[in-house]
Order: C-alpha cells, then sequence, then structure tokens
C-alpha cells in the first residue's frame, strides 16, 4: 500500500505542477517491466544462463537429498541393533548433514537471487532509457509500470511496452 500512496503523491504533485492542468491534458504511459525484460533479446539470454545456473544448482541439491534420504533409511534400518550412543552418534551426523544441505540450498538461492539482480539491472537500465526516450517523444507526463498493485486498468493505448520493446532489438 505504501508504494501506492507514493504513486498517487506522484500523480497529485504532477496534476498540481501542471497549473491545475485538466485531467484530458495528463497523459500517461504504462509499461510492462516483465514482460519487456522477459521477451527482451538480452533478457531471453540471461534467463537461459540463469536455467543453466540453475539446473546445476538442482541437480547438485537433489544429489545431496538423495543422500540424506538413503542415510536416513539406513538408519532407520539399522537403529534398533545399535546402543544407544551409537544412535545418538548417528543422528548427529544425520541432523549435521541436513544442516549442511538446508545451508547448501539457502546459499544456492541467494546465489541464484544474486545472479538474477546482476543479469537484470543493466537490462533494465536500458529499458528505462528507452522508456524516457519514447516518453519525451510522446510528450508523457508520467510513465507507470503495470502491475496489478499500481495500474489496476490501463487503455491498450497507453501501454508502451512493445515500442520499448522493438527499440531494444
Amino acid at each position: 500500500m505504501n508504494r501506492l500512496a507514493t504513486i498517487a503523491f506522484v500523480v497529485s504533485a504532477l496534476v498540481l505542477n501542471a497549473g491545475f492542468a485538466r485531467a484530458d491534458d495528463m497523459k500517461i504511459g504504462i509499461i510492462d517491466m516483465q514482460k519487456a525484460i522477459q521477451t527482451s533479446p538480452a533478457g531471453k539470454k540471461a534467463k537461459g544462463e540463469l536455467e543453466q545456473a540453475f539446473n546445476k544448482k538442482k541437480k547438485e541439491l537433489q544429489d545431496q537429498e538423495a543422500t540424506l534420504k538413503k542415510d536416513q533409511e539406513a538408519f532407520q534400518k539399522k537403529q534398533a541393533a545399535l546402543s544407544e550412543s551409537a544412535k545418538k552418534d548417528q543422528q548427529a551426523k544425520l541432523q549435521e548433514k541436513f544442516m549442511k544441505y538446508q545451508d547448501t540450498l539457502q546459499k544456492s538461492q541467494a546465489e541464484i537471487q544474486k545472479k538474477e539482480q546482476e543479469m537484470s539491472q543493466p537490462i533494465i537500465v536500458k529499458i528505462r532509457e528507452k522508456v524516457s526516450e519514447i516518453a519525451k517523444k510522446k510528450n508523457l507526463n508520467l510513465v507507470l509500470e503495470k502491475n496489478e498493485n499500481i495500474v489496476i486498468y490501463s487503455q491498450e493505448k497507453d501501454d508502451i511496452t512493445e515500442e520499448v520493446m522493438k527499440g531494444l532489438d
């Protein structure tokens, strides 16, 4: 809701700065950033690289998880024959392996997110530059990101996403 309030403030400020301009004079454009990022050539390339990195990490994590399951099953089968101290040792080892797995999982997720941000940042910069160029050319007062929390409705004629994407190729 905070972001919505900020946008309402910006729109209000623009209307006031425009010398109490009529609503008909206000020109607003809409951009679907997710679509622009995902369908641009650079975005598709970044997505492919991320998928490769993700799939490699996913395979490693699946292997670790399979090993953990096997160790757990082996422990379940032989625990009745183990002494109390041997059970505790085995449980401690399993717990340690599980904690390492959880740590690796969290680090992998953080690494993928960081890499996604690093790869998408230059694309976002290019998109914003193109949005600014188109907004100036079309004499738009404001360009909002198409997002269901911000823009609930807009006319198709106000959407500049396709025009921005053409300019990125």
